[in-house]
């Protein structure tokens, strides 16, 4: 189906306002863009993990979300949107139920990288047909902003504090993308926030209506764990892809492809400057952390550039 901008973004909003998000918060930009994907007519089903989302959307008895909508522990949502999409389609077959479901579930990268990767690993092998939306921002921002694996290396958080022993975050940032395209599944994609979302807007329709598990990977900057004046959103996420820090890509069907690619590469100081999470490294004395984060994204590039020419 063709991308028509003026069409999508005229659409109904399903994720109503008056929620209780922060200002200039990446989540919610997320899970409206993707809610934008769903064809009118469409109905769905979400499965939200427990986070920042769920805690300021629903606040029972009042909701923000205007389709179906589960609330989940942390760790089961990729299993609970399995279960419901397996019911769906047995009720399907059986003629009792005559509309058309869509299933996302959507969690924060705490309830996906982490607590729950174990029931997004079993529902992507088992191949349902259910779309999982990851909103990555990096840490357990609901919590306290504690770490995360998909927190960046030397990333300032409340338990990886920089202090006189220490720069942030000792690990490099798992990348959990790769890990669920290496599940076979038969979509999965890197996408954030840049021009006018049509990157985002043609990986979310091709998510959800790809039959078969899927899966979306968002940075979603928060600016409270980030530390960034809420109006800068879009220019965090802007340096993002343009450093290489934020690769966007898809995987269909095994073939992988670059979707974005800078036409000048910048440095990575370009990126961390805009946020309070990274500004000891840009202090003199850490240069050496900047060369090796640098190093390391200039790893990863070339090598998600060699699978994509290998295609």
């Amino acid at each position: 189906m063709a991308y028509n901008f003026k069409e999508v973004i005229s659409r109904e909003e399903r994720l109503a306002p008056g929620h209780r998000m922060c200002a200039g918060c990446g989540g919610t930009v997320a899970a409206r863009a993707v809610l934008r994907a769903l064809h009118p007519g469409d109905e769905a089903v979400i499965a939200n993990a427990t986070g920042c989302m769920e805690v300021s959307t629903f606040m029972y008895p009042y909701t923000a979300w205007k389709d179906s909508y589960i609330h989940n522990a942390f760790e089961n949502a990729g299993a609970s949107c399995g279960g419901v999409e397996a019911a769906y389609r047995a009720l399907k077959a059986r003629g009792k139920v005559k509309e058309n479901y869509k299933f996302i579930a959507i969690g924060g990268d705490g309830g996906t990288y982490d607590i729950g990767f174990q029931s997004l690993s079993g529902a992507m092998e088992r191949n349902h047909d259910m779309v999982y939306v990851c909103y990555d921002n990096g840490a357990y921002m609901n919590t306290g902003i504690q770490r995360s694996s998909g927190t960046p290396q030397y990333a300032d958080t409340t338990t990886t504090p920089v202090g006189t022993c220490s720069v942030g975050k000792p690990q490099n940032r798992k990348d959990l993308t790769e890990i669920i395209a290496l599940h076979n599944v038969p979509y999965a994609a890197q996408t954030t926030f840049v021009g006018n979302f049509k990157d985002l807007h043609e990986k979310a329709e091709k998510a959800i209506y790809t039959p078969g598990a899927a899966f979306l990977n968002i940075m979603a900057p928060c600016p409270r764990g980030w530390r960034y004046e809420a109006e800068n959103l879009m220019e965090i996420c802007k340096a993002a892809v343009d450093t290489c820090f934020w690769p966007m890509y898809e995987v269909e069907y095994g073939k992988w492809r670059i979707t974005y690619e800078p036409k000048k590469k910048l440095p990575i100081e370009d990126f961390l400057r805009l946020q309070g999470r990274f500004k000891h490294l840009l202090k003199p004395e850490n240069e050496k952390y900047v060369a090796a984060m640098q190093a390391e994204i200039d790893r990863k590039w070339e090598l998600l550039q060699q699978k994509c020419s290998m295609q």
